[in-house]
């Protein structure tokens, strides 16, 4: 591991100036960070150091709306009281991620911001991850990569709180180097085939400062399920963020989105668009699973994520409505 400087910005505007001047990369909880470097995925000249600026770890309510710093971690988001009283997926999610000790250093911008946990990048393989012009997963080891969304690459996006932010249809507060703005959760992330290196719109010098979630609404019902394929310390094989909106029996409107089985938090429209005015019996959740898995193409090793995947979305919007 090479040598490289700490730099301790006092706001964000001097974070990005920091970050504009070349080989810097961002520390919040560090824990990403960390394995990139000791797997030599990357080799920054300068660690900038965002938990020196003040402020970015709070939940504030502004106008109805709840605003969360990026830099919370996600131990206290997932015990916020108004988190998960309100936003119950969102809370769900954070306290589904790593082990306790990753939770107590993570931050909900890492954990959004997190790159790809694919064997052949996190092990240097030249792939498109890695500046290459090749998937090695769309033939080779592929039992935990996409079933939609994929091409040129077969990542799965990692991220727990991701799918959460998109059924709720938060919106993130970027700033970079010409100024602030605010990109909706759906609009954050992209798929391999808009630029195979990247997986969200953020810039080397952009900072997902905070996040804001709509204003709380009476009947809504919302929770995050997550499969594994083991206990601990592992990502999603399959899960699913469900946001209903309830009035007593009947489901008014409905956000569904998927995670572990494609580049990006995986929106289900023509589901929710199934459920949208109806009551929820066993039959129309069963053809709710069966509309979630239209359009998969699943790879040679990963077939079983598509009846997975099906009975997720029935089973969460049975327990759910």
């Amino acid at each position: 591991m090479k040598t490289f400087t700490n730099a301790n910005p006092k706001d964000i505007r001097e974070a990005i100036t920091l970050l504009s001047r070349g080989n810097a990369s961002i520390v919040g909880g560090g824990s990403d960070l960390l394995g990139m470097v000791k797997e030599r995925l990357m080799s920054p000249d300068v660690l900038v150091n965002l938990k020196s600026i003040r402020g970015l770890d709070k939940v504030e309510t502004q106008s109805g709306k709840m605003k969360i710093g990026g830099l919370i971690t996600l131990d206290a988001l997932s015990h916020d009281a108004q988190i998960r009283k309100n936003y119950a997926v969102l809370a769900e999610a954070a306290e589904s991620v790593g082990t306790p000790q990753i939770r107590n250093a993570g931050t909900l911008a890492g954990n959004v911001c997190q790159r790809p946990w694919c064997w052949y990048y996190r092990n240097g393989f030249p792939c498109l991850k890695n500046g290459g012009d090749k998937c090695f997963s769309a033939s080779g080891e592929n039992q935990l990569h996409a079933i939609f969304g994929g091409g040129p690459s077969y990542i799965v996006h990692p991220s727990d709180t991701a799918p959460a932010l998109v059924a709720l249809d938060a919106e993130f507060h970027v700033s970079g180097p010409s100024g602030d703005r605010v990109i909706p959760a759906g609009q954050f992330f992209q798929l391999p085939r808009v630029d195979a290196a990247r997986e969200n719109v953020l810039a080397p010098d952009d900072v997902l400062v905070a996040i804001t979630l709509p204003a709380a609404r009476p009947g809504v019902r919302s929770t995050y399920h997550k499969v594994l394929d083991r206990e601990a310390w592992t990502h999603a094989v399959v899960s699913v963020a469900m946001v209903l909106e309830m009035d007593k029996q009947i489901c008014r409107s409905a956000r569904i989105v998927l995670g572990g089985v494609a580049p990006i938090p995986w929106r289900l429209p023509r589901v929710e668009a199934m459920l949208a005015g109806q009551r929820i019996t066993p039959e129309l959740a069963a053809k709710a699973g069966e509309a979630a898995i239209v359009g998969a193409r699943p790879l040679a090793k990963n077939k079983y994520k598509v009846p997975l995947t099906q009975n997720v979305v029935k089973r969460t919007l049975l327990s759910l409505a």
